[in-house]
């Protein structure tokens, strides 16, 4: 090929490339555009229930008893409002984590967004580069694709001029240039960085169990309120009226505020990290790490600060400087494409100006050395001691093993006659240890004794030298790191899986069993998170339950992660378990009130309809009642800091504390309601049935405050005053003339007052022991975790 075909596209061609539409502009995956926002929260199940109940009260002629449709609107603004606010947000992020790739353009070497991406472009690529368009090889210089991601196939494959490459995979080690053939939509995997990008709501366990509660309850709806209203035809005078009790039934048992209160939840968890410029793909990501057990880290870049310094040469008895100077000087400046390691060594020594490149090994995690053959002066191979140098060297391996065991990173170098293409030869002779240094980030021991002070499992796994990453480990103050193994002396699964639940630090690893170790640890229960910001550790990133990359990683790992700490802060982490902890605990105290509002709804329709009398309460009696013992409440709970430690079985707890809860508001209120109309005889006026719909409502408003003090432990001052300012709001509105008209609601006299008050009492008193009655369905004072935030904060 020409010199001119390696100039790349001029910029006039790029331009009528643009004009043409021929960009990498993939569709929009990253997040719901504007109309899908408002399509999302406005047209969906509740609103439309919600809505629908609304034109029936409108047609049976009671627009006051209409209050409840303000519950759509304010979800449908609140929502909106908080999803374009994220979205924004990200989006900000976004930016900073986009991919860019390197392009030669009118014979220039430039950076540019992968959306800038034009067909026909060229593209540089070196190891832990993303492949984010499809395209052909016209250069490679030992380049190996790793499309393990897109086929399952563990082995990489090494790319010639010609061969194609698919957008998904990555560079595994080497370098090389490719045409971009297929871009944007037509591209094999619609580029697999803008996938992993996507912010969407997903399938966490608290959406399906919200998900399973409301199908339940859109089940039960239909056919409970049908069977009332029937019932009421009998018990009313007027149809009007009949229908005015059902919809205030089914009001009653929609959770028209759940579905809005988990997804402020997660809003607010995922712009809350955000501003701590941690880029979350899923909303669900902030839970994820709070159901985390075990915690994998790479030591590179994740434990230690990843600034890779020279520390000098440790040159091997009878072997010559001049030539150690001049090898190390000239493999280091061999790569094109040369990985932190050898930039650092670049640094210190040059290149000799009479060494000619006959072929070049780039590095890789897998094999764990390159190589570089000069002519007239042999192979120069770089990379692990315990790999390069033979056994029969003894000095060299005991002087190896001795730095290594001090933390410090430690490379060979050694020489050979023989070819470097065809793998380690058999004269390979050792000449000196290049020495580097890498530091313990300042923060990783305090966050890492917070990780397993709060009962997460730490493992270590790293490509490096197994006394390095033990000696590493216990410097970052990880427990039991002295239970540390050779990954390549697991020469099986069965080995791998034991190894992994015994020991805690892991040597010389393979990107391939770093993934093994992840589905080893899952297999076994564990929910686990891997940290990492390498091409090595994109398999294991990919499938972990959460991966978590560094901003200044691989574009690679980046990618696939779900979790990017953008500015390297690894003392982010806390906060993000925190916001997990706040979303998961309050998402269930804000259920357990909305499913015992749902529950006292569906047996006061069953008691009433057996019964036959008039329903007990109107639609806006029963918005009074919602709005300021659950709905306001509940939005404070759902942002309240809530730092109880996760525990699972979220839908079992809600529903064995829901179901008694609710059953006991239930009968309360139609206890008190049957007695009110009882004593006002036979002949019910409307006055006397308004009193004994107030008695009903005011027992019903107090029980529900009650269930909010309840399920609100472990109990604060602030959670008290809640209940007592919602108490002091409903008082206020009884007592104004204006809004107790609005509100039907009448002046009861003392022996409806004394009725309420003992019915509360044994009601309150059974409520307040469900926790005790039933163990686990709520957390206790003992159970709130001591994670304190502000030591990292300051961070």
């Amino acid at each position: 090929m020409n010199s001119e075909a390696f100039n790349g596209l001029s910029s006039a061609e790029v331009a009528t490339r643009n004009d043409n539409g021929q960009t990498n502009k993939a569709p929009e995956t990253t997040s719901r555009s504007l109309s899908e926002i408002i399509y999302a929260n406005v047209f969906n199940p509740v609103n439309a229930i919600m809505l629908a109940l609304f034109v029936l009260i409108l047609v049976a002629g009671f627009p006051a008893d209409g209050l409840f449709v303000g519950v759509v609107i304010g979800n449908s603004v609140i929502g909106v409002s908080q999803e374009v606010y994220a979205r924004r947000e990200l989006m900000k992020l976004q930016l900073l984590n986009a991919p860019s790739v390197r392009v030669r353009r009118d014979g220039n070497e430039k950076e540019i967004s992968s959306e800038e991406i034009v067909l026909d472009d060229l593209l540089i690529l070196s190891a832990g580069d993303q492949v984010v368009v499809d395209g052909d090889v016209i250069q490679s210089n030992s380049l190996e694709i790793d499309e393990s991601l897109l086929t399952g196939e563990s082995d990489a494959i090494v790319k010639e001029s010609g061969d194609q490459l698919l957008s998904g995979s990555f560079v595994n080690a080497g370098s090389g240039t490719f045409r971009a053939m297929r871009i944007g939509e037509d591209s094999y995997a619609n580029s697999l960085a803008m996938e992993a990008k996507r912010f969407e709501l997903v399938d966490s366990e608290l959406r399906k169990g919200i998900n399973t509660i409301l199908r339940v309850l859109m089940f039960l709806i239909p056919p409970a309120g049908t069977l009332l209203l029937f019932s009421l035809f009998d018990a009313e005078d007027r149809w009007q009226d009949a229908l005015q009790g059902s919809v205030a039934a089914a009001v009653a048992m929609v959770p028209d505020g759940l579905v809005l209160l988990t997804s402020l939840s997660f809003v607010a968890g995922v712009v809350t990290i955000a501003k701590r410029k941690a880029l979350a793909k899923e909303l669900a990501t902030v839970e994820l790490l709070a159901r985390v057990d075990t915690l994998c880290l790479d030591k590179t870049g994740t434990i230690t600060t990843g600034e890779i310094g020279f520390g000098g040469l440790e040159i091997f008895n009878g072997i010559e400087e001049d030539l150690v100077f001049s090898a190390v000087g000239a493999v280091a400046h061999s790569d094109p494409n040369p990985n932190p390691t050898m930039e650092a060594v670049a640094q210190s020594y040059e290149a000799p100006k009479d060494w000619k490149i006959v072929n070049v090994e780039p590095f890789s995690s897998a094999r764990k050395w390159s190589a570089a053959e000069f002519e007239e002066h042999g192979s120069f191979f770089v990379g692990a001691p315990d790999i390069l140098i033979s056994q029969s060297f003894k000095e060299a391996t005991e002087l190896a093993q001795n730095y290594a065991e001090t933390g410090r990173r430690v490379l060979a170098l050694c020489q050979s006659n023989q070819s470097s293409s065809s793998g380690i030869p058999s004269d390979l002779k050792p000449l000196s240890l290049i020495l580097l240094n890498d530091t313990v980030r300042d923060d990783a021991p305090e966050i890492l004794k917070f990780f397993s002070d709060q009962g997460v499992d730490l493992k270590v796994i790293s490509g490096d030298n197994t006394a390095t990453v033990a000696t590493v480990a216990e410097q970052a103050g990880i427990p039991n790191a002295h239970l540390n193994v050779d990954a390549r002396t697991l020469t099986d699964e069965e080995e791998l899986s034991k190894a992994v639940n015994e020991s805690t630090v892991f040597g010389r690893v393979t990107p391939h069993q770093k993934r093994s170790m992840v589905a080893a640890l899952q297999s076994e229960g564990h929910v686990v998170a891997m940290t990492g910001d390498g091409v090595n550790d994109v398999l294991a990133l990919k499938d972990a339950d959460m991966g978590i990359a560094m901003g200044s990683g691989s574009s690679a790992s980046r990618g696939v992660a779900q979790l990017v700490l953008l500015d390297n802060r690894f003392s982010t982490l806390p906060e993000v378990l925190a916001q997990g902890r706040k979303v998961i605990n309050n998402i269930e105290r804000v259920a357990n009130l909305f499913v015992t509002k749902a529950v006292y709804a569906l047996l006061l329709t069953a008691l009433i309809g057996i019964q036959g009398v008039e329903f007990p309460f109107l639609p806006r009696q029963l918005t009074l009642i919602g709005s300021f013992s659950i709905g306001l409440p509940g939005l404070v709970l759902a942002l309240a800091p809530n730092t109880n430690l996760v525990r699972t079985g979220f839908l079992k707890r809600v529903i064995r504390f829901s179901l008694p809860a609710g059953s006991i508001a239930a009968f309360a209120a139609w206890v008190v309601y049957v007695k009110s109309r009882n004593w006002a005889g036979s002949d019910l006026s409307v006055r006397e049935l308004a009193e004994a719909r107030t008695a009903a409502t005011i027992t019903l408003l107090l029980i529900g405050l009650i269930v909010l003090v309840v399920v609100s432990r472990p109990l604060r001052l602030w959670k008290i005053g809640l209940a007592v300012s919602m108490a002091g709001l409903q008082a206020c509105i009884i007592a104004h003339p204006f809004t107790r008209n609005y509100f039907a609601l009448e002046w009861i006299e003392g022996r409806a007052w004394g009725c309420i008050a003992i019915v509360v009492a044994i009601a309150g008193l059974l409520v307040a022991t469900l926790p005790y009655l039933i163990p686990g369905i709520l957390p206790k004072e003992s159970q709130e975790s001591s994670m304190r935030q502000d030591s990292f904060s300051s961070g």
